[in-house]
Formats: structure tokens, sequence, C-alpha cells
């Protein structure tokens, strides 16, 4: 597939392309997905002092941003386990090593996205090739990613394992962003239980989803992979997002 059309840069090549990085937000995307207290605090920040760790494409002819994958170096467990607090985790390890002076000897892919109107024309499997190669010239011998699949929000109740085992005819992974990081060599290795946590009164849910929240118990939201768990007594709800590791060997 030609790429030509498209110009791949990392932002430390290109520092002045930095404002682009605000410009991606997905009006298909919940609006409680970005809420995430831990990304809002750090993501922005760790991205700015780890600018050779951002691929960003943008369209040759006029300049138009056109998708983005960001990395970040951490550090993970004892023996290189990954933790199960996966992208959120993944922010707090390479904020302490920020803290630290020092930078993490592992890497992980924590945000892609592509416009939407450019989707489909492998633009995403393009950036995640040119990551990897990316990562390999950084020093790194894995890529890792607590990936978010794609139409897991179609089957909020499904448990992620068994969602990332589903196989299409030909053997391929049914979903298809677990399809890309596999046909770039990526494999699945464990479950993040608790990659992404967001907490907020049942009035801001209200808002964001437009259900009642009036009952305790899991509430299913539009673009959740799992369900919302309310609780009236407290006033708040809870989602807790899995996603699904994959370890790319570079």
């Amino acid at each position: 597939m030609d790429f030509a059309w498209l110009e791949v840069t990392t932002l430390a090549e290109r520092p002045d392309r930095m404002p682009l990085i605000t410009t991606f937000d997905d009006p298909t995307v919940a609006p409680f997905l970005y809420q995430d207290p831990v990304s809002a605090a750090l993501f922005p920040a760790l991205v700015q002092r780890h600018p050779q760790y951002t691929l960003l494409a943008v369209e040759r002819d006029t300049g138009a941003p056109a998708g983005m994958l960001c990395t970040l170096p951490f550090t993970a467990g004892e023996d290189g386990q990954l933790p199960g607090g996966g992208y959120d985790a993944v922010l707090l390890s390479a904020a302490a090593d920020a803290l630290a002076g020092t930078t993490g000897p592992q890497v992980s892919a924590l945000f892609a996205t592509v416009r939407p109107q450019l989707r489909g024309r492998g633009v995403s499997g393009h950036l995640l090739a040119l990551t990897r190669r990316n990562a390999a010239a950084l020093g790194h011998a894995a890529l890792f990613a607590p990936v978010r699949p794609t139409h897991k929000h179609l089957q909020p109740l499904v448990p992620l394992g068994q969602y990332v085992a589903r196989r299409r005819a030909d053997g391929t992974a049914e979903d298809p962003w677990l399809r890309v990081h596999e046909r770039a060599g990526g494999r699945f290795v464990a479950v993040a239980p608790h990659s992404m946590t967001i907490t907020a009164p049942l009035e801001r849910w209200r808002a964001w989803t437009g259900l009642p929240f009036d009952a305790p118990g899991p509430v299913v939201v539009a673009g959740g992979l799992g369900p919302v768990v309310c609780d009236p007594e407290r006033d708040l709800a809870t989602y807790v997002e899995a996603n699904a590791w994959y370890r790319h060997d570079l």
C-alpha cells in the first residue's frame, strides 16, 4: 500500500507540530472516556517530555493532521511483569521515572488514532509498523501495548479474555485493531483488568450518557468496553476498563 501522501515524523523531529496532538478528539468516542484523571493529569506533559516517542502523520499536500501513535518509556514490575493497571499504570510509572530523573527501560504504545475521514485506508497499520521501527531505533527490544479493542464496546458483557480469543474463519483475530497488532507481529500476553478507572458523581454520568443512573448495579453505556457500576447511596458510579496486553518483539 502506498503511503507517499503521508509525512510521518516524531515530535522530536518536528516540535512545531506539538499543538496538533490536541486536534484528534473524536466525536464518535463516548465523552466519559476523556475523563480518566490519570491521563488528564499526566499524558500531555509526558508526551512533551519524550517527544521522540510520538509519531505524528500529516497529509503531505495540505499539512492536515492524519494520525498519531504515542508511546512512552516506563518501568515494568519485577522480572518485567506487565502491570494489571495497563494504560494508567504505564502513565504512573513514566511519571515516577520522570520524578526520579530516569527513563524506563520498557516502552508501551498508549494512544493511537486516525482522523475519521481517513480510516479504512491502512493508516493505523502503517503507523504501528513505523512505531515498531522507532522503538527499536530507540534501543528497545520489545514494544508493549495495553490494546483497547475497537469493537469490544459492541459486546460489553463478554469477558475480555474470551473476546480476544475470538477468531475469524481465516484464523485471524475477530476484532480489527487486535488483528492489526497481530499482523504486525504482536502477540497477546495478558489481560490488564483495570487499565483505566473513571469515577464521578451520578449527575456527571447522566450528562455524559443520557441515562438515569438511579439504581444500584451495573449499567451498560454506549462506548464502554464493560458496564459502569452505579452506587446511588454514595452518589457515585465507576467505570473500570480492561485492556489486552500485547507484546511486539522487535
